[in-house]
């Protein structure tokens, strides 16, 4: 399984870790701080938790929770199976009810079941989440789903934004949920403001940068 590692320049022992995995190349990501041997997964897409788990004990790290961007089933088909092995589940309230019954809302039939998350810690817009010396703000960005959220690490110029922004394009809107006028008020309000050289690392694709985006995204002109 290929990974990347983006290691923050100002401080390398803190490093994002990412891959792909599922039957649409969704992108899980571990935050870690490697001084600490502390880390967090973020998105929990189908077949990845064994993948994290390589990853957790390459790198001898403990994680204690599983942030969501969105619940979107190619997002959270194995949050179950990370919550069995003990970790916090956290999602923002607006997309809760996609883990509770995940299989009512994937919108085709799939080949394989996912189980219900409970219970689900809430997310809370501008909230401090921390990992180690990472401290990421909770970024409430509607749009793509009711509850999409971002996590936005200002001091380190790192934002792990979901489907509500890719590289040169933007999420999808024309799934329930989606809303392509409240997506372009996120982005332009919440994410367009961030220092230029901020990397985000987005759920599908390549890692990018708001300076990248706010030049040549046509989504968003």
């Amino acid at each position: 399984m290929q990974q990347s590692v983006f290691s923050v320049p100002e401080a390398p022992h803190l490093k994002i870790i990412g891959f792909e995995a599922g039957p649409v190349a969704t992108n899980g990501y571990i935050i870690a701080d490697i001084k600490s041997h502390e880390a967090i997964i973020i998105d929990a897409p189908y077949n990845s938790a064994d993948i994290f788990e390589a990853i957790l004990q390459h790198y001898s790290l403990y994680a204690s929770a599983l942030w969501l961007t969105h619940s979107h089933w190619d997002h959270t088909a194995d949050a179950s199976i990370l919550q069995n092995k003990g970790l916090e589940v956290f999602c923002h309230h607006d997309d809760i009810y996609r883990l509770i019954d995940p299989m009512e809302h994937t919108l085709w039939p799939l080949p394989f079941t996912i189980y219900p998350v409970s219970p689900v810690e809430k997310l809370i817009e501008n909230e401090i989440l921390h990992c180690g010396e990472w401290g990421f703000n909770v970024i409430h960005t509607p749009g793509h789903t009711e509850g999409s959220v971002c996590f936005i690490s200002e001091k380190y110029n790192c934002a792990i934004v979901g489907d509500t922004l890719f590289a040169d394009s933007i999420g999808r809107t024309d799934l329930p949920g989606g809303n392509t006028n409240q997506l372009i008020h996120s982005i332009k309000s919440k994410l367009l403001v961030l220092s230029p050289e901020t990397v985000i690392f987005p759920g599908h694709g390549e890692i990018s940068t708001i300076g990248h985006e706010q030049r040549y995204n046509q989504c968003i002109q």
